[in-house]
């Protein structure tokens, strides 16, 4: 039995969403720098490898335990391969294939499917008209702040596939998700044993196809950057993500998609000085209208008066 959250968000889920956004975003800085020294699949374990470790230190710092439930590991376990395993791989190797901007524009549908899977399967998350009116223009909005260039020669279609894949499967793990929240997990543990998990996968595939590390070879740029990775858009950011989506639902959760890339070019804007052009901001707005359409409390307003 799934417990209800609450469909509409506060001003603390609202500020989770956007640092979950920002740490994300992040992540596609430190991948860019990591990559040039280490390949793929030996990249996403370090990252899920470290966070785990991250989290474990710092349960075990506030006075909690693993939890020894079988079933409980076998959600984590689930919840790994949806939510880390399966997407990863197939973003990784759709990534290249095909442009990142590409790349992330198909990313951004996240919330579409989230919006239909957790329409079906979970009660409390029901399609309304309103709400799927914001994703689809929230989305619209990703398109045009990105670019429609970089949907011109999109080339591997496969490659395009299984980064809509990869969004079906966020849009299934954060329905799966939901029931931690009945578990009465504490979201520290619930993240590190998904990356746990996520790991225990994740490292035999990599020494088989990669092998082993040579430590001594990768940059200290590169060891920062996979610091950064692991420690700031895993960890912290899976306790986020763990604790928006015990209050406020699947659907409300997913809308980060739609963030990210505003995060990421208001931080490139910030710290690396580059221009923002008029096409941004009517992105950004048409995302802002879209989420206020999805959260729906101004819109309820409108109505009454």
């Amino acid at each position: 039995m799934t417990s209800s959250i609450n469909t509409s968000m506060g001003a603390r889920e609202w500020v989770m969403l956007i640092v979950l956004s920002v740490l994300w975003g992040g992540s596609f800085f430190f991948v860019g720098v990591a990559v040039a020294d280490l390949p793929p699949l030996t990249i996403v374990s370090l990252r899920v490898g470290l966070a785990a470790i991250t989290l474990w230190c710092i349960a075990f710092v506030m006075g909690l335990r693993p939890p020894k439930s079988v079933g409980v590991w076998v959600a984590f376990l689930g919840m790994g391969l949806l939510n880390n395993v399966i997407p990863f791989v197939l973003i990784v190797w759709g990534q290249t294939q095909i442009a990142s901007g590409l790349a992330s524009i198909l990313n951004a549908a996240t919330p579409i499917f989230t919006v239909v899977v957790a329409g079906i399967l979970l009660p409390d998350e029901r399609i309304t008209s309103l709400k799927f009116a914001g994703v689809v223009t929230g989305f619209i909005g990703v398109v045009v702040m990105i670019g429609l260039p970089a949907i011109d020669g999109g080339g591997n279609l496969l490659a395009q596939a299984a980064i809509i894949a990869a969004t079906v499967c966020y849009a299934f793990a954060g329905v799966y998700g939901r029931r931690f929240k009945t578990m009465a997990i504490n979201p520290i543990i619930i993240a590190a044993g998904q990356v746990t998990a996520s790991a225990l996968v994740l490292i035999p595939i990599t020494l088989t196809l990669d092998g082993p590390l040579d430590i001594a070879g990768p940059r200290l740029a590169t060891w920062a950057a996979i610091v950064g990775l692991a420690v700031f858009s895993t960890a912290i950011a899976y306790v986020l993500y763990f604790k928006i989506l015990e209050t406020a639902g699947a659907t409300n959760l997913l809308l980060v998609t739609l963030l990210i890339p505003v995060s990421a070019i208001l931080l490139g804007s910030f710290f690396l000085s580059e221009s923002l052009e008029a096409v941004h901001f009517v992105g950004i707005g048409l995302i802002a209208l879209g989420l206020s359409a999805i959260d729906g409390r101004i819109w309820k307003r409108r109505g009454r008066t």
